[in-house]
Order: C-alpha cells, then structure tokens, then sequence
C-alpha cells in the first residue's frame, strides 16, 4: 500500500551525521562545499523507486556541476527485506547507474530524525543546510501513466541552486512505506 510523505517544517537543519555505505565507509551527511544537498531515501525492492531510479541517476548528473549532492538512504528492516542490504544495493546501483553514495541508516535513526517515511521521500536542503524542499520527484507512479520527467524535483534543485525559496506547497513523495524494525 501506498504511504505519502507528511510535511516537514522547511527550514529545519539537516543533522550532522555520518552514515556507512554498504562496504562500511563512513560518508558526512554534510559538506561545506556543497550548493544544495539532497537526501534520497530509497530502496531496491520497491517499485516507487525502481520507477523513477534511472531518471533519478539523470537528475543527479545534470546538476552535479551546479554543486548538488545526493546521498542515497536505505533505512528498511534488512532483517524482514533482504533484497534492500549490500547485495541488493549493488545490483541498485548497477542497474541504475548511480554514481553517488548510498548509504545504510540501519537503526533507523536518520530516518525518524528527518521524519521519512517511504521510499522514495526526497529532503533537499540548500548550502546552509536548511530544508528547502520535501516533496516528490513528479507526479509519476508505476501505474498512473504519468511520463516520469522529475519537473517537481527539478524545479526544485534550480531554485535552491538560485538561492531562491520553494514556494509551498510540496506534492508529498508518494511510495512504500519504510519497513521499521519491530520495537524490543
């Protein structure tokens, strides 16, 4: 079933953190030099992703130069979603053509900090780390039909990257929810 991204109050900080990618180096959630960064909570398994995860790899590209940086999160339950641990994120990667860091939050708490909740959820903050944009990457769903084009997303970035505010309101992401761990 379906889960949309709730609203999140634009302007708050991205946390200072640092996360392990799948062979366990640790990566900055923040970098100085960056324009804008966004933070991509995704996975393998789920369609939502599969749907837009090359067009995402396009996204990324065309506004590296500008100085975004994207740091892909998989925060799912591995336990219950194998196909979202190493392996499945390196066949992720292989198949999308991602080139940017995809990161594990395995006890989910990047994932709660920030307030996602499916996948994929997009929080893109501008270079002093304050949320510009919480939203979708279009209006695009495996099966609505729509072309998938990342306008929403891309909108966006090029306002952020103008050191523009995102004019509210934000299309909430649409997606799988994030599998959570059973509480102890």
């Amino acid at each position: 079933m379906a889960v949309e991204s709730s609203p999140t109050v634009l302007g708050t900080l991205l946390p200072e953190r640092s996360l392990p990618d799948a062979s366990g180096s640790l990566h900055e959630v923040r970098q100085k030099e960056s324009q804008a960064t966004l933070i991509a909570f995704v996975c393998n398994h789920c369609p939502y992703v599969q749907h837009i995860e090359s067009a995402l790899a396009d996204t990324v590209a065309r506004y590296r130069p500008e100085g975004l940086r994207l740091l892909a999160v998989v925060s799912n339950d591995t336990l219950t979603h194998p196909g979202d641990g190493p392996d499945g994120m390196a066949e992720q990667v292989a198949r999308a053509g991602w080139d940017f860091p995809y990161l594990i939050d395995a006890d989910q708490s990047f994932a709660r900090e920030l307030g996602a909740v499916c996948t994929p959820d997009f929080f893109l903050y501008n270079q002093s780390f304050a949320l510009a944009y919480r939203g979708a990457f279009d209006s695009s769903s495996p099966k609505n039909g729509n072309p998938v084009t990342g306008d929403l997303l891309e909108g966006a970035l090029r306002l952020v990257l103008g050191n523009n505010d995102v004019p509210e309101p934000h299309r909430p992401a649409m997606g799988c929810g994030i599998k959570w761990l059973e509480a102890p």
